[in-house]
């Protein structure tokens, strides 16, 4: 087999055997094929596609490439969620501990931040002590014992994905849905989970603008899972505005609590019961979402939800007192208002911009090596559709350094649009795709 000839076909559109595929997996991975052959195979799939089969079977050979992790010492169902990512995206935090609070065991690689907020692991890192720095059988252990574990990724994991990315980055090769959906997959498929939930975003501050790439993108990955026989469900929620009202690590994991206190915002709760329905559903745990929403509801009211967010923090070498008084959390020593330069409605919010301000305060990373400031952040105050007077607050700053502040001042107020006529609020959720097809929310 040669890669000159693999290339060639996938130029003329032809279809590559699983065998091909995985040659060229394994040949790049292990440096046998060069960046430049790659890079050329890559832009001929840009151009051409690959089908769903083909994209599973490059999938798995990713997922292959490293470790993967066995879970079968973990008793039960094991479920995993993923979030393409967004802008104040928390709910790991929230439905986590209320699928666990029910029995239904959670085992977790999450890895940290690389953009305008940290991961699910930074904002973890709140809690003073906490650390996911545990040994595999730890791992197991706390997910027998409690239901719950959230660990960062091993350095191993689909190491065929980090390295393709990696050139995909640079040859203009990104923006291809079978690369992209096989990039997630790969991942969450060597994480070693039986069950995937995906949450798709869609909007200004996604990843994917619009509904239209992101109904295909889900599709593509539900369809992956199915082939890899693993049960995925994905929801397509919206990101043109930020999710709840928090933007930032400490202030997030403060919003997390406040929900598990029932006390949250509507967006925020909809789509972690929403994601979380469906874990329920894939473990066998409920027969329909509807039933999985009454019992995830109850685990708020009777705060079973809340005691095992404590129970997991605590396990983890973190402070348990903080889950139960949020105000604890550390937050920026400078705490400044954004006011609206006119009256009117909130008729557009540019949400990747107001993860670059939160970005400038420094709660994200530009580079992997940034250092990050977890304390500060943003409160959005008005969201779409609000009705807002001049000089009313938009939003609040909180920041350590005044300059970042002021830098900061000036991409939010740009994110905002205010105008006479009020616009039609986006719904939280446009729809479910399962390996059955697509159902509008309602």
């Amino acid at each position: 087999m040669q890669m000159y000839d693999l290339i060639n076909k996938k130029k003329n559109k032809a279809e590559l055997s699983k065998e091909e595929i995985e040659f060229i997996v394994k040949g790049y991975t292990k440096g046998k094929i060069p960046d430049y052959q790659m890079s050329a195979f890559l832009m001929a799939v840009c151009l051409n596609k690959m089908n769903h089969r083909e994209t599973a079977d490059f999938t798995i050979a990713m997922a292959n490439s490293g470790d993967v992790l066995d879970l079968s010492p973990i008793h039960g169902i094991k479920v995993d969620k993923h979030s393409t990512g967004g802008v104040g995206d928390k709910t790991s935090l929230i439905l986590s501990p209320m699928v666990a609070a029910l029995g239904i065991p959670v085992a977790k690689m999450s890895g940290r931040g690389l953009g305008h907020t940290g991961g699910t692991i930074d904002k973890l890192e709140s809690f003073p002590g906490f650390s996911t720095d545990i040994s595999s059988d730890q791992f197991i252990e706390n997910v027998n014992s409690i239901k719950l574990s959230i660990v960062g990724q091993t350095a191993n994991l689909a190491p065929a994905d980090k390295k393709i990315y990696a050139l995909r980055d640079v040859t203009a090769t990104v923006d291809n849905i079978s690369l992209i959906a096989s990039s997630i997959m790969s991942k969450k498929i060597a994480s070693g989970a039986d069950v995937i939930v995906l949450d798709v975003k869609t909007g200004s501050g996604a990843f994917m603008k619009s509904y239209e790439d992101s109904l295909a993108l889900a599709k593509e990955m539900v369809q992956i899972g199915s082939l890899s026989g693993k049960p995925t469900y994905a929801i397509i929620s919206d990101m043109n505005q930020p999710l709840g009202r928090a933007v930032g690590n400490a202030l997030e994991v403060r919003e997390a609590l406040e929900t598990l206190n029932g006390k949250g915002p509507e967006d925020l709760l909809e789509i972690s019961i929403t994601l979380a329905s469906y874990m329920l559903l894939g473990a066998g745990r409920v027969k329909s979402p509807s039933e999985g929403r009454d019992l995830l509801i109850e685990t708020i009211n009777n705060k079973t939800a809340l005691d095992k967010m404590a129970e997991f923090i605590h396990t983890q070498g973190g402070d348990d007192e903080f889950v139960y008084n949020p105000d604890l959390l550390k937050t920026g020593s400078i705490r400044y208002d954004v006011k609206s330069p006119s009256d009117g409605y909130v008729s557009e919010i540019r949400t990747d911009e107001v993860g670059m301000a939160s970005l400038l305060l420094g709660g994200g990373r530009a580079t992997k090596d940034s250092k990050i400031d977890l304390s500060v952040g943003i409160i959005i105050h008005k969201k779409l559709g609000d009705k807002v007077s001049k000089n009313e607050a938009l939003a609040t700053l909180y920041a350590n350094d005044d300059a970042k502040r002021k830098e900061a001042k000036a991409r939010l107020i740009n994110a905002y649009t205010i105008s006479k006529d009020k616009p039609v609020k986006p719904p939280y959720i446009y729809s479910i795709v399962t390996k059955d097809g697509v159902m509008d929310y309602k």
